[in-house]
C-alpha cells in the first residue's frame, strides 16, 4: 500500500502549501510503532497518545472526510476529530491513504490511532475493528444517470453496468440480497471518478452513502438518486480490536458531551445545511454559463479580487448569483450590471457605467470588502465571510438587526448558522418593530449566501481538478 499525504483532492480543489515535509507520514508511522512496541506497556492507549502529544487520524480525502479548503484543513470528519483531540488535550495529526480499502490495513499496521472516514459499523468489520459511538446514520443509495431509465429495484439493474468503490460495505450488502447481480470494483478509484464514469456513460450505476451523495451532487448534475437499499447504517470511528478500549471510552464521553452541548449539530450544519436546497437544473445552467460567459470576465474578477484581498472564485460566485455573469442584466428595481449595483451604491463607489464589466466587478469587490471589514474583528472565517455576504445583499444595518435578534433569542450573533436562522424574522412585524432598521426581506440574504456557497465550492472543485470548463477561462 502506498500512503499519501493530502497533496490533492478530487472534490473541492488542489491542496496547496500544506506545510508538511514528505517525510512526515513516515516519521509519524515510526513514532506510533515505536510507542506501541517499545513503550511502557503499563500505559493505556489514551496515555500513550497523551505522552506522544498527538492523536493520529487515518482517513481518505473527500468532501465528507478531509480536504484543504480556501481557509485551510476542513471536512466533517476532520472537524469532529479536531474537537476530540482537543478534548484529549493533544494535537491532531492527519494521515490520508489512497482509498477506503487501504484504511483497515493501515490501522492494523499501526500507522494511526483510529479511522475517521465515513465508516459504517457492519458485522463484517467487527472481527478486525472496535467501533466507537454512532454519530450519524446514512442510507445506501443507488445512483444512476439523468436521462436514462430510472431503476426501482436491483432486478432493474441486471442488464446495466454497476461499479462500486473498493473496500466499502456495499459488496456485503449486495451479497445479502436475493438477486443475481454482477458488479465491478474499480481499484484506486474515488467516488468522484465513478460519478464521472456515470456522467460519461461508461458506467450505469453505483451505490453510495446518502451524505456523500448530498455533498457531491452539486459537482455532478447528471447523477440522480434512484432508490435506497436496506436499512439505515450507523457511522462510527474505529480502532484496532485489542483488549485496551480506553480510546473508545474517551470517544463515548466526548460524543455524549458534544451531542448535549449542540457542538455535534453545529459541525453537521456547517458542512451539510447549505446543500439541502440544491437544484440540479441550477448547476447545469451554471456550468453552461461558465463556458459561455465567464472567460472574458475572469481577468476582471482576478484583478479585483487581488486588489481587495478576496478569492476571485468567491467574487465570481457573487457575480453569477447576481446576474448570471450578464453585463447587461437589469432588474425590475433598477439594479444593473454583472454585480447588480444600485445607482446609489455605484455613485458612492465612483462607478460611472454599471454596465461596464470591469467597473461593475471592481465596484462589487470594493463594496463586498467594505461589508466584510465592518463585521467585528473577533469573528473569524468563514463566518466573517458569510456575514459579509449577507450584508452585501440586505445591507449592514439589517444584518446588525438580525444579529441583535439572534442574541436576544438565545443564539450566537457571531455564527452565520445562528444569524441565518433569525434573518427571516425581519419579515415579521412583532420582530422588526423592535429593530432599528425595520422590515427586510430576510429570506433573500439566506438564499443569497447559500447559493454563493454552492457556486463557490463548484468553482473550487473544478479548478482543483483542472476541469476543462474552468481551465480554459483563465487563458
Amino acid at each position: 500500500m502506498t500512503e499519501s499525504r493530502p497533496s490533492g483532492t478530487p472534490v473541492l480543489g488542489r491542496l496547496k502549501g500544506f506545510g508538511y515535509s514528505l517525510l512526515r507520514p513516515v516519521l509519524l508511522t515510526l513514532l506510533v510503532l515505536l510507542i506501541a512496541t517499545s513503550g511502557d506497556s503499563r500505559l493505556s492507549h489514551v496515555e500513550q497518545i497523551r505522552e506522544r502529544g498527538s492523536l493520529i487520524m487515518l482517513t481518505v480525502n473527500g468532501a465528507s472526510t478531509y480536504f484543504l479548503g480556501p481557509e485551510g484543513e476542513t471536512g466533517f470528519e476532520y472537524e469532529l476529530a479536531l474537537d476530540f483531540a482537543d478534548y484529549l488535550g493533544v494535537g491532531l495529526e492527519v494521515i490520508t491513504v489512497p482509498t477506503v480499502a487501504d484504511l483497515i490495513p493501515a490501522l492494523k499496521s499501526g500507522r494511526g490511532d483510529f479511522i475517521a472516514a465515513n465508516l459504517t459499523r457492519i458485522p463484517e468489520r467487527q472481527s478486525d475493528l472496535r467501533f466507537g459511538p454512532v454519530y450519524e446514520e446514512v442510507r445506501q443509495v443507488v445512483v444512476y444517470r439523468r436521462g436514462s431509465a430510472r431503476p426501482s429495484s436491483l432486478e432493474d439493474m441486471q442488464q446495466g453496468r454497476l461499479a462500486l468503490l473498493e473496500g466499502t460495505a456495499y459488496q456485503a450488502l449486495l451479497n445479502n440480497q436475493q438477486v443475481d447481480l454482477d458488479w465491478d470494483t474499480l481499484p484506486g478509484a474515488s467516488i468522484e471518478d465513478i460519478f464521472d464514469a456515470i456522467a460519461s456513460e461508461e458506467v450505469d450505476y453505483t451505490i453510495i452513502d446518502s451524505n456523500i451523495l448530498e455533498l457531491n451532487r452539486r459537482f455532478f448534475p447528471a447523477i440522480r438518486p434512484a432508490f435506497e437499499l436496506g436499512e439505515p447504517q450507523p457511522l462510527a470511528w474505529a480502532i484496532r480490536r485489542h483488549d485496551d478500549d480506553s480510546l473508545v471510552q474517551k470517544m463515548r464521553e466526548h460524543f455524549a458531551r458534544a451531542d448535549d452541548s449542540g457542538r455535534l449539530a453545529e459541525i453537521r450544519q456547517r458542512h451539510y445545511d447549505h446543500v439541502e436546497s440544491y437544484e440540479p437544473v441550477g448547476t447545469f445552467t451554471f456550468m453552461r454559463q461558465m463556458r459561455e460567459r465567464l472567460p472574458p470576465l475572469r481577468p476582471h474578477f482576478e484583478e479585483a479580487a487581488e486588489a481587495h484581498d478576496l478569492d476571485w472564485r468567491l467574487l465570481a460566485a457573487v457575480g453569477y448569483q447576481e446576474s448570471h455573469w450578464n453585463p447587461d442584466a437589469v432588474s425590475h428595481t433598477g439594479v444593473r450590471g454583472v454585480m447588480m449595483l444600485t445607482q446609489r451604491t455605484a455613485r458612492q463607489l465612483g462607478i460611472e457605467n454599471r454596465r461596464d464589466p470591469e467597473q461593475s466587478i471592481k465596484g462589487g469587490a470594493r463594496y463586498l470588502r467594505s461589508m466584510i471589514d465592518r463585521v467585528p474583528d473577533r469573528i473569524g472565517y468563514p463566518d466573517r465571510m458569510w456575514l459579509g455576504l449577507a450584508a452585501y445583499n440586505v445591507g449592514f444595518g439589517h444584518l446588525e438587526d438580525a444579529r441583535r435578534l439572534t442574541q436576544r433569542l438565545g443564539g450566537d450573533p457571531d455564527r452565520w448558522i445562528d444569524v441565518r436562522d433569525h434573518l427571516p424574522l425581519l419579515t415579521q412585524e412583532r420582530y422588526y418593530s423592535q429593530t432599528r432598521f425595520g422590515y427586510a426581506r430576510g429570506y433573500e440574504p439566506v438564499h443569497f449566501v447559500e447559493n454563493i456557497r454552492t457556486f463557490y465550492e463548484i468553482l473550487l472543485w473544478m479548478e482543483g481538478r483542472e476541469h476543462p470548463l474552468l481551465a480554459g477561462t483563465g487563458e
